[in-house]
């Protein structure tokens, strides 16, 4: 299977590292370039956008990286792990420079996955978002489907029997594709119980096939651009056996009042 995700490699990218910059850049080129794979992000963003609470403070994007969501959502605050000079921050997920309560939401496309510790990124939303407020991302899932095409197809870990931390490594190569579902499924008892400042309000497994058609930022287009429609309705046809077929899950957080940040000890 390396051979095979080898000679898939989209050339922009084959060989290249992907904790430097410089792969995020021609990542960001190869999405404006793909038109099926434009249609999958439209889709997440409108997702993201369309669970974002009324009300006062600024949305913050973490991992804007090759992303366009700053085109989809005006006003929304970019950022990134390092220096992107079309991102207005950079900074650790996990060490938010905001002051308490300023945020209505953090929203991210694929991140949680790649952090260390997502139990400090908890707490650390928990006190920069607003009691109401949301995080709202799109991450990879765990399912019979998924488990087969990540473990063959993908260059990041997939473990649904690890635990909270992810794999050693780089910013972007450090991951566990499975994270989030052993968050939000598999722990979600230990998660509510641990971080009762956040509510899982939303969890809903889908895309069963057209970001691996695509060929993601990293692969070439497995099937021609026109026959994004095509896809598109057969997406729609198998949105109800997502528990079982969707490789990605859009997750909200709801900021509950009056729940302080767990503390260790």
């Amino acid at each position: 299977m390396g051979l095979l995700r080898r000679w898939l490699a989209h050339p922009l990218t084959r060989g290249l590292d992907v904790d430097d910059p410089r792969t995020t850049g021609e990542r960001r080129r190869i999405l404006a370039s793909k038109r099926l794979l434009r249609d999958v992000y439209e889709e997440w963003y409108g997702a993201l956008a369309g669970a974002l609470p009324p009300g006062p403070g600024a949305v913050l994007e973490l991992g804007s990286g090759a992303g366009f969501l700053a085109a989809r959502m005006p006003g929304v605050v970019t950022s990134e792990c390092f220096w992107c000079p079309w991102t207005a921050l950079a900074l650790d997920g996990q060490q938010l420079p905001f002051a308490a309560g300023s945020l209505r939401a953090v929203v991210m496309t694929n991140v949680l996955h790649h952090l260390p510790s997502p139990a400090r990124f908890l707490d650390e939303a928990g006190r920069a978002v607003r009691p109401g407020g949301v995080v709202a991302m799109v991450e990879p899932w765990n399912t019979a489907w998924s488990r087969w095409v990540y473990r063959r197809l993908h260059h990041e870990p997939f473990d649904p029997d690890a635990g909270w931390e992810t794999a050693g490594g780089g910013p972007l190569s450090g991951a566990n594709g499975a994270l989030p579902w052993i968050l939000f499924d598999r722990d979600r008892a230990r998660l509510e119980r641990d971080h009762p400042q956040w509510r899982v309000a939303r969890v809903e497994p889908t895309m069963p096939l057209r970001y691996l058609l695509s060929g993601g930022v990293s692969m070439r287009n497995l099937v021609p651009a026109f026959t994004a429609g095509w896809w598109r309705r057969l997406e729609r046809a198998l949105y109800a056996h997502g528990h079982r077929l969707g490789m990605f899950a859009l997750v909200v957080l709801e900021r509950q009042s009056g729940s302080r940040v767990a503390r260790p000890g």
